[in-house]
């Protein structure tokens, strides 16, 4: 969906949940402005049994001029009505009719969505959503300081302090902004209330300790999910604590909260696993989070109750410790320098020639500069040199190599390059912030070596950390490849299944 395709209407309401969070008045602000700008007649309303009285978010309506309503009916129908950070027909908002109905959210689907809609759960935040829709339309232009505080704080209040960002969109619209710096750190310290303090000072007397792997899990009362941030930070500082799981139960699912501090247990993998099939999971290797939707737990554990006691198998409590447990019992780590793999068993294969894509940096960055290369598994510092040659993969990934080594390794067949993935790599210049798509600047080329490997299904999870890196490992799942060079013994790593599938094939 285009926001300029919502033009055509002359009335608009735009609604977001009952009870709203700092996302959706943000989002909620931002569309608001937006069809303003195009001098339609535009309202912002919610709906719900309470008013707007979080001292935090009360401070951001003020601070800026934000238009929202708080209404219990709406006398006539508008032309449409455009819900923000929520879906028309959800629990917790309030339904009013409308001529047409369109959705913005950030939200896994929970009911069916009208035709015109654009939602995108893979987004940390609605205002994201929204930031997208704005830099597709070339209207950049309408980000002033007041949107681009509201779009920064909306993002920031639903990742738990940038802490659960999975996306790289996210990074792109938080290194994009012009915000009001002092009026942000004034609302960072208005998130805790007197009763949230109470709240978390029974979670943390409810710890639940499990000595074997070194984690804990607390459950907090409902709450502002940015408390269970401010909690798992305070439990991650005990000496004996290396995981720390915080959650609560909400009433559109159980926001939960990560924190580790050992490199053999990434947060935001922790936080993907815990929501396989359940939701939504991500963030940082030292902080994440995600969300377990009622009606996902519902769809994958028939007999699922929110229940404090352990009685029922399948309790919120007794899913978060199975998967826990099944995390850090049912795992293999594997180090690359130190652990060679058994390949007696193994099957031989061969990496099948295949176009990918290549860029010669320099034209963007100049050599000496510090530069960050986005995809959309994370962010990369790579230093680049008069002989950097940057590879892009057919997932996406990208990884640097010497002019030397490309010239030896691939032949450039004079072609473009392009991709067709939900986001493409980017590469910004670490000193003056400068961003720059790669796929643009990219051209093809074939490999000219066989690169033979052994490898073979794997059976579980399994972490390696790679020979060039002892810090950061590649998480491969069950029905995943393990793979090893013939030439190296140490240069062991993984492939997704549909990956290897694309680029190996079997040398019987």
């Amino acid at each position: 969906m285009k926001l300029s395709s919502l033009l055509v209407y002359d009335s608009i309401v735009i609604q977001c949940h009952d009870n709203p969070d700092a996302d959706a008045i943000c989002s909620g602000y931002v569309l608001f402005r937006y069809f303003e700008s195009h001098k339609k007649k535009v309202r912002f309303v919610y709906s719900g049994n309470f008013e707007i009285t979080k001292s935090n978010l009360v401070y951001l309506v003020q601070k800026l001029n934000i238009p929202i309503e708080y209404i219990k009916t709406l006398r006539s129908k508008p032309d449409l009505l455009l819900m923000t950070d929520c879906q028309y027909g959800e629990g917790n908002v309030k339904k009013f009719k409308a001529k047409e109905v369109a959705v913005i959210d950030h939200h896994q689907v929970s009911c069916n969505l009208p035709g015109q809609n654009e939602v995108r759960s893979n987004l940390g935040s609605s205002c994201t959503v929204i930031w997208n829709l704005l830099k597709i339309e070339g209207e950049e232009k309408l980000i002033d300081k007041k949107i681009a505080t509201a779009l920064y704080y909306g993002l920031y209040s639903d990742t738990n302090a940038f802490s659960e960002i999975a996306h790289p969109l996210d990074k792109d619209m938080v290194d994009s902004l012009d915000y009001d710096k002092s009026l942000i750190l004034r609302l960072k310290n208005m998130n805790l209330t007197l009763k949230e303090a109470r709240i978390a000072g029974v979670a943390m007397l409810g710890l639940e300790y499990h000595n074997a792997n070194k984690y804990a899990i607390l459950r907090a009362e409902p709450c502002d999910p940015n408390l269970l941030g401010l909690i798992g930070d305070f439990i991650e500082g005990i000496d004996t604590v290396d995981v720390c799981l915080v959650y609560s139960v909400l009433p559109f699912g159980v926001k939960f909260s990560i924190r580790s501090c050992v490199t053999d247990t990434r947060a935001d993998e922790l936080a993907s696993f815990i929501a396989d099939k359940l939701g939504s999971g991500g963030g940082h290797t030292e902080k994440a989070g995600g969300i377990l939707k009622h009606e996902l737990l519902k769809k994958e554990y028939p007999d699922y109750v929110d229940v404090d006691d352990d009685s029922p198998r399948h309790s919120i409590n007794n899913i978060i410790r199975e998967r826990l447990n099944d995390y850090f019992e049912n795992s293999d780590i594997i180090c690359a320098k130190t652990t060679p793999l058994d390949t007696s068993k193994m099957k031989k294969y061969v990496k099948t020639p295949r176009i990918i894509g290549f860029v010669k940096p320099q034209k963007l960055i100049p050599p000496g500069n510090m530069a960050i290369v986005r995809t959309i598994k994370g962010d990369n510092n790579v230093p680049i040199r008069d002989n950097t040659v940057l590879i892009i993969g057919l997932n996406g990934d990208v990884f640097p190599i010497s002019e030397e080594k490309f010239q030896s390794t691939y032949k450039i067949n004079g072609r473009k390059f392009k991709l067709d993935l939900d986001y493409t790599p980017i590469i910004k210049d670490a000193d003056n912030g400068k961003t720059y798509p790669l796929i643009p600047e990219a051209k093809g080329c074939i490999s000219t070596t066989e690169h033979h490997i052994y490898a073979e299904k794997l059976t579980k999870t399994t972490k390696v950390f790679p020979y060039w890196d002892c810090d950061t490992y590649m998480i491969g799942k069950k029905s995943d490849y393990i793979a090893v060079s013939v030439d190296n013994p140490h240069d062991i790593f993984i492939v997704e299944k549909d990956l290897f599938k694309k680029i190996y094939r079997s040398t019987k």
